[in-house]
């Protein structure tokens, strides 16, 4: 029941994605280190007993994957899918094969794992941010050094 209500209580917390994986024989070192990988993305790895991890899910915005639970699995949640997505590939590269990307959801939809997979691939909101700025800063930079240019001309 605790773990029921753990599960319940962090989709209640505003969580926009959940990434279903299947944990084939990770070590526990593995586990702690997808764990702290995973906090340190804003995100949550919980292994749960399939049956509770279907009860918590069911009647949520995610009721869609509850089909996925087949064997050993575990979820990765966040309120970003590309951060609970990027963990996901991240540590399934890392685990030769022993955790493996099922599927998810964004909270709309029902997604496989090729669309895991290629949200992982995707810039986070913080570095297309970055590149923004970058783009909206060179015209400034560049007429400051073409103004500058002709005024040092000028002075000469």
């Amino acid at each position: 029941a605790v773990e029921l209500k753990e599960v319940q209580d962090y989709i209640a917390a505003d969580i926009e994605a959940v990434v279903i994986v299947e944990n084939k024989g990770m070590t526990v070192k593995q586990a702690e280190a997808l764990r702290r990988g995973a906090k340190e993305d804003n995100a949550m790895y919980k292994v749960s007993k399939n049956s509770l991890s279907k009860i918590a899910l069911t009647g949520t915005k995610f009721a869609g994957i509850v089909d996925m639970f087949k064997g050993p699995t575990a979820l990765i949640m966040s309120k970003d899918i590309l951060a609970a997505a990027r963990v996901a590939q991240k540590f399934a590269k890392d685990s030769n094969d022993k955790l493996v990307i099922v599927g998810g959801s964004d909270g709309n939809k029902v997604l496989d794992k090729k669309e895991v997979v290629y949200y992982a691939s995707l810039p986070s909101l913080d570095a297309l941010r970055g590149k923004l700025v970058g783009i909206l800063q060179a015209p400034a930079a560049q007429l400051a050094r073409v103004v500058n240019a002709y005024a040092t001309k000028d002075a000469a």
